[in-house]
């Protein structure tokens, strides 16, 4: 009987089942072995069906809220300088001291940010870093001493920040997009700027009518409430939903997790610092922060009120900047995508420098329309540098750019954290920022002739460098 079935001449013929295409595996990714149109976009007859909106997009948003929502205490400490000195009896010095190791901590923590990214994921630490911002902005509700005011503005909310920092934006973007990087980097960037541009006035406000405390609340609560988001909506990468980045051909499978987070930035350091490049972005960069957060940012609103401007006013202004930031930043991605970096950069900085040159002669008690002007073109220049820097970033150092990027943000935030500081003791030495408003003008006159120097990578260099760095970690 077993021989009859074995002869397939003897069996009846049966019909054929239907051709089952085969599937492939694809390692890392358990979702993508699903083979559907709604995942790898073909339809009937094997054509081409592009999904309206790629997940990436979905992605690029939630990151977007996330910076807003983590954006919100960096519009509170300009409005400090007084109310602290009114209650406590702290100089600017002080204050700015506070400030000072915020932002230094702030762009330390970047680099390592990335590389704990990469070993635990983008949810669980941008997740910690919301919680740690919130604590620490909530329990200076409670201090007495300028060291409780270092511990919790200083130390717990720019660890936390530092989290959530560019870096971030750069892993995203590394990630889920190999078309539109530019752009998409552009829009992440401006995030910063948009939380700026909704809780300063807010923020001023409520200093203003309620003092500084509830403010203070009113951070750790924008922090908290954006948890939920990250935990619940944000994805580590692609292959976690079986897609592709966005405009890639071909499916990128998910890394296995990168163990020793901290000796990897330490190692891609030593070997981005052996190269000239790193040194000229880091240096451009550090006085792109001393002439943004460590002194606009920071030091704006008191000086307008020296003037005579009231904080409500001032702090508007500073919103405004944020407002002409975004149109800015954005339309930074969209150049960078189409012209070369090193001089988008150069004008970026020649621009800045210009304007600092002049704001000594605009500040006034009452908002005039030379002052307007000044808040217009400089907003749109406020952070339009990180498009084209990330951009260098990727160019010169391939797969290690997130952490190096981390490394140069690290520097921005040093020269922040400089001039933060120096800016409040040139205002308690001389009893103006005229001095700081001129030098911080010049270096970036210096700023625009580092990054002219630096030199361009052709397409089989950074193929090289990428593994390179690759097989070194």
């Amino acid at each position: 009987m077993l021989g009859d079935v074995n002869q397939t001449t003897e069996t009846p013929e049966m019909p054929e089942p239907p051709a089952v295409p085969e599937v492939p595996v694809v390692p890392g990714a358990v979702e993508a072995t699903v083979r559907s149109p709604a995942r790898t976009g073909e339809g009937e007859g094997g054509r081409r069906r592009t999904p309206r909106i790629h997940r990436a997009w979905f992605v690029a948003a939630v990151t977007f809220v996330t910076i807003i929502g983590a954006a919100a205490f960096r519009s509170l400490p300009g409005l400090l300088f007084d109310p602290f000195k009114e209650d406590f009896g702290w100089s600017r010095g002080t204050v700015g001291l506070a400030v000072s190791i915020n932002l230094t901590l702030y762009g330390l923590t970047a680099p390592f940010a990335a590389a704990l990214m990469d070993r635990y994921g983008i949810r669980k630490v941008v997740a910690v870093a919301l919680v740690v911002i919130a604590a620490g902005s909530g329990l200076t509700v409670w201090m007495q001493s300028a060291w409780q005011l270092l511990l919790c503005w200083g130390l717990l909310v720019g660890l936390g920040s530092g989290s959530m920092a560019l870096a971030f934006a750069a892993t995203v973007t590394n990630r889920w997009f190999t078309e539109r990087r530019g752009l998409v980097s552009g829009i992440l960037t401006a995030a910063s700027a948009s939380g700026q541009l909704i809780f300063l006035p807010l923020l001023a406000w409520i200093v203003e009518t309620y003092r500084w405390r509830p403010a203070a609340v009113t951070v750790a609560l924008a922090a908290l409430v954006v948890v939920p988001f990250v935990w619940l909506l944000l994805r580590d990468h692609p292959a976690d939903v079986g897609l592709k980045p966005y405009g890639a051909e071909e499916f990128v499978p998910k890394p296995a997790p990168v163990t020793g987070a901290g000796r990897r930035a330490i190692r891609v350091l030593a070997k981005a610092a052996r190269t000239g490049p790193f040194w000229l972005l880091a240096g451009s960069f550090a006085i792109c922060g001393a002439s943004t957060n460590g002194l606009v940012q920071t030091h704006f609103v008191p000086a307008a009120h020296d003037h005579g401007m009231g904080v409500r006013a001032a702090a508007s202004l500073l919103a405004v900047i944020g407002i002409f930031d975004i149109v800015g930043t954005v339309a930074s991605g969209w150049f960078t995508d189409r012209f070369d970096a090193r001089r988008l950069l150069a004008v970026y900085y020649a621009l800045r420098g210009i304007s600092l040159l002049f704001l000594p002669m605009l500040l006034a008690p009452n908002v005039h329309p030379p002052m307007i002007f000044f808040i217009v073109f400089y907003g749109l220049d406020w952070v339009a540098t990180v498009p084209p820097t990330l951009a260098l970033c990727r160019e010169q150092y391939g797969d290690d750019s997130a952490i190096v990027f981390g490394w140069v943000l690290a520097s921005h935030q040093v020269g922040a954290a400089l001039v933060a500081f120096l800016g409040g003791v040139a205002r308690d030495a001389f009893g103006s920022y005229d001095v700081v408003w001129y030098a911080s003008g010049a270096l970036c006159a210096a700023a625009a002739l580092m990054v002219l120097v630096i030199r361009r990578r052709g397409p089989g260099r950074v193929a090289v460098a990428a593994r390179v760095g690759a097989g070194a970690v």
